[in-house]
């Protein structure tokens, strides 16, 4: 499924609340955990800095990269890692069904994505346990954090629906 310009304004929507870069800090992300067991991280940076506080995402999308610059992935040992290839503005059908394995797998699992992970935010939306925790980084605002409702499965169905 590729991604329409129709679409791309609607994306940069956060699915969640935004926590403003200047206030992602350890205390104020730890508040938003207590709730959920399950932490899911989509983007390097954003687990890496889950990491360095001490919080091991369950499962981590990673691609490699930051804002279309090569990185080092983050440091973590015993994760279980699946590869996919994923390219810019897609989302491939391998995607989905890695993403759906890993619910059913045991954590913490991490998917090296060979191409680009910023999509995948939305089949794991889609597909994650009720209650689940899903970080992800939105460009130069912050960090955004969604808790996995109905409403957010639907509203993450919708906007893959609107994928060609």
């Amino acid at each position: 499924m590729k991604l329409p310009d129709s679409l791309r304004d609607q994306l940069k929507i956060p699915l969640g609340i935004l926590i403003p870069e200047s206030q992602a800090d350890k205390d104020h992300i730890q508040k938003y955990l207590s709730d959920s067991p399950y932490l899911i991280t989509v983007g390097d940076r954003t687990t890496e800095k889950m990491i360095n506080f001490g919080f091991i995402p369950s499962l981590q999308i990673i691609d490699g990269q930051e804002k279309r610059k090569k990185r080092e992935p983050p440091k973590l040992s015993n994760a279980t890692e699946l590869q996919i290839d994923n390219p810019a503005a897609q989302i491939t059908s391998q995607s989905i069904d890695v993403i759906k394995k890993s619910f059913s797998m045991k954590g913490p699992i991490r998917i090296l994505v060979n191409g680009e992970e910023d999509l995948l935010v939305l089949p794991v939306c889609i597909y994650a346990p009720e209650n689940s925790l899903v970080m992800y980084g939105q460009p130069n605002e912050g960090l955004v954090v969604t808790k996995i409702t109905t409403e957010i499965r639907n509203k993450a169905q919708t906007l893959l629906d609107l994928m060609e």
